[in-house]
């Protein structure tokens, strides 16, 4: 009788059945050998240390998919070891926007000194009789960015009036001449390479010159009008008629108040306003960049002698108006002159506040002191020779200005720090500390990491352009490790806050940061 298909007769069953084990155990054995060491899923470990949890950390927080499409540049490195507590493209070049005002800065104060000064002299020509000048005054810019109110307890014509007096004393009551503005201490350029053209009219654009007045703007404050719809009124301080104001800003509802935006000409200084202030709003000061800024404060100047009763005749002018013109800048025929307060003090503007004309200012100073250029290819000369002697490759490095507002600028977040850490140890460690924002205290982080660790803890500099944020400087952890760290972020398409808050997150996490083990 033939057996079913697929049975064993009883008496084969038991050694079928081992034959089968055998067959089974075999590529099970090996199976379980190979998993053991190509197949084995990895098992990542928890971080063990504080700083590892604290990588790892910031590994979550910088892979934050709203930056997807963004580049974050990290360096954050101990002061007491110089062992890295954080790298994340720290050798990529990234734009630094006013991140570059450091190197202006620091170079600055390292080869000037924190006690330089500048001096602006004022010259006649002619001879003085009966009264009067027979023959011009000139204005001598040296590149000094404080002759403004900034620095002269808000009074922005201090500098002048002092002129004025100082003519007076000398029984000048007339001027058959002008007042003209000599700017050739520098290069004639206007603008940095690299920057928008459509940033022109603005305050942090201003135009650069070796004759700098009022940071180069005129201040305009306005007050709404008394009902809604009404075109809302304004003054200028100065009170000058060196610009015509076309003012269209009206008076809105209560806080409706929408941006208020300048347009001026381009090559005129014809400027005109446009947006709404909420009726219940509080008088509001703001200011707009003027053009052909020497010819500005030979006006300024000519406006300040005639409402001190000194007769002016001639049309005020920049030198470069007048072909060909000549004068002695002699002693015997400086009249007056004004020295500046010491370059740390300046300094402190520049990095607290992020001003970029006076960062510009600078640069070109560094140029002309150094190697006889007054312009933006000389001060780079001599910061760039200032960097090769810290450590920092020359030939990696991208500067075009001063103030990080050109977008050609590129740094690396290790070169960022390099800087710090050397300044840090450097003679001129306090004006240049002393010269950064404090996190929740003062300057562009005065309202950044209140009320945490950061908070009095953080000295570091903002910088900002279109799709760039950076934030550079110091901080001390809870063990009272000092740290340098730079963040810089670039093409990111969310909010600037949203980078802001990883900035600040990152200052916090750092400040409240122990090496102690968890108890």
């Amino acid at each position: 009788m033939d057996k079913p298909c697929g049975f064993a007769a009883p008496e084969n069953e038991a050694k079928n059945m081992k034959h089968r084990m055998i067959y089974l155990i075999v590529p099970l054995a090996v199976l379980l050998v190979f998993s053991g060491c190509a197949f084995r899923p990895v098992i990542s470990e928890r971080p063990s240390t504080p700083l590892e949890r604290l990588q790892s950390e910031f590994n979550r927080e910088f892979n934050d998919p709203a930056f997807s499409n963004s580049y974050w540049g990290v360096a954050v490195q101990s002061l007491e070891t110089g062992a890295y507590f954080y790298l994340r493209n720290a050798d990529k070049s990234f734009r630094p926007a006013s991140n570059m005002k450091l190197f202006t800065t620091g170079t600055a104060l390292v080869r000037l000194s924190p006690d330089f000064t500048y001096r602006t002299k004022l010259y006649r020509t002619g001879r003085i009789e009966s009264g009067t000048l027979k023959g011009d005054l000139v204005i001598r810019g040296s590149g000094d960015p404080s002759i403004t109110g900034r620095f002269h307890d808000g009074n922005i014509l201090a500098v002048f009036q002092n002129w004025a007096d100082s003519l007076k004393q000398k029984d000048i009551r007339k001027i058959t001449g002008r007042v003209i503005g000599d700017d050739h201490y520098f290069t004639h350029e206007i603008m940095g390479e690299g920057w928008a053209w459509d940033y022109q009219s603005d305050w942090y654009a201003a135009q650069i010159s070796a004759l700098s007045f009022n940071d180069n703007c005129v201040n305009i404050i306005f007050t709404p009008g008394k009902s809604v719809g009404d075109t809302v009124s304004f003054r200028l301080e100065p009170p000058t008629k060196y610009v015509r104001v076309i003012n269209k800003v009206v008076t809105a509802p209560p806080h409706q108040g929408r941006e208020i935006v300048y347009q001026r000409e381009r090559g005129k200084n014809v400027v005109v306003i446009t947006g709404a202030m909420s009726i219940d709003a509080p008088e509001k000061t703001d200011w707009f960049s003027v053009e052909n800024p020497t010819r500005y404060a030979a006006t300024v100047f000519t406006e300040v002698l005639q409402s001190n009763g000194i007769r002016v005749e001639g049309h005020p002018a920049s030198i470069d108006s007048l072909a060909r013109y000549k004068y002695d800048s002699a002693d015997s025929f400086c009249v007056a002159s004004y020295q500046s307060p010491p370059l740390r003090e300046i300094v402190k503007v520049i990095n607290k506040v992020s001003q970029n004309l006076y960062a510009e200012l600078l640069l070109r100073t560094l140029g002309k002191v150094y190697v006889n250029d007054g312009s933006a290819r000389g001060g780079i000369k001599v910061v760039k020779q200032f960097l090769a002697s810290i450590g920092i490759d020359p030939d990696r490095f991208a500067m075009f200005d001063g103030s990080g507002l050109s977008h050609l600028d590129m740094v690396t977040p290790k070169q960022v720090i390099t800087l710090l850490r050397y300044l840090y140890r450097s003679p001129v460690k306090e004006s240049f500390w002393n010269s950064l924002p404090i996190a929740g205290i003062d300057g562009s982080l005065k309202n950044r990491m209140k009320m945490t660790a950061a908070e009095g803890n953080v000295r570091a500099k903002t910088g900002y352009i279109s799709n760039t944020r950076a934030l550079s400087g110091t901080v001390t952890t809870k063990d009272g490790e000092p740290l340098v760290f730079s963040l810089i972020v670039n093409n990111y398409l969310v909010p600037t806050s949203m980078a802001n808050t990883i900035q600040d997150w990152v200052c916090e996490r750092l400040a409240n940061f122990s090496r102690a083990q968890d108890q």
